[in-house]
């Protein structure tokens, strides 16, 4: 069972990578043009914080490296979006935001976290605590691919949801979600089934509305939640 483990946690560690390299794109245009434009920094400081506790989590819990491993290239990465959209800003007030909301939640939030399941909890119960954590801040933050599916389905176009990035996050909650199973490690795997299944429905909405001719010429993040107009 342990090399078939390892094996799947291997696949998922390369397709998270992919997952966590998707902005890059969007970041080559923010420093192509010097601003930020329309973007928002908060999925990616949500995203940091995220990355940030699950390499906690897998530091802390026995064999779970390989999720130390991939979520830590993520937590380099997000600085690095962060840093990038930090220098980039195209106002003032937006700086301001990026830095405050890095301030409170990176550092504020991820520092409490850590020393209150520290100082409070040992052992399996520490492991407990931040899992649920991590696990809840996942599935929080699945409302950015539910408000791109609201969108599809109002537009019937799916200029707002890319096919590469969608598969590639339906690939990810399964990959992870069999990893779960196998690890027997259901922090994990809560918030990764409900992302496969996210995953089947997004890719069922890309079908339907793929066919349908595109009226719309503004094009997006895919990582950011799309706000209702």
């Amino acid at each position: 069972m342990e090399p078939l483990i390892f094996f799947v946690g291997v696949i998922g560690n390369i397709i998270s990578v992919l997952v966590f390299l998707s902005p890059v794109k969007t970041f080559a245009r923010i420093v192509k043009h010097k601003t930020t434009e329309e973007f928002e920094s908060l999925p990616y400081i949500c995203t940091l914080l995220n990355s940030s506790l699950w390499t906690y989590y897998g530091i802390i819990k026995p064999d779970a490296y390989l999720v130390a491993t991939v979520n830590g290239f993520g937590v380099v990465v997000e600085l690095i979006y962060v840093a990038l959209f930090f220098y980039f800003a195209s106002l003032p007030s937006i700086k301001a935001k990026t830095a405050i909301l890095f301030g409170v939640i990176d550092v504020g939030f991820l520092v409490a976290a850590v020393l209150a399941t520290y100082l409070a909890l040992q052992g399996d119960a520490r492991i407990d605590a931040i899992g649920f954590i991590s696990s809840a801040l996942n599935i929080v933050m699945y409302a950015s691919p539910l408000a791109a599916m609201k969108r599809v389905m109002t537009t019937k176009s799916v200029e707002y949801m890319p096919f590469l990035l969608t598969f590639f996050l339906f690939l990810n909650g399964g990959v992870w979600t069999f990893y779960a199973v196998l690890a027997q490690d259901w922090f994990l795997g809560v918030p990764n089934v409900i992302g496969l299944l996210l995953g089947i429905i997004q890719l069922a909405l890309y079908a339907i509305y793929n066919t349908q001719p595109s009226k719309h010429s503004h094009h997006t993040d895919p990582l950011l939640p799309i706000s209702d107009e």
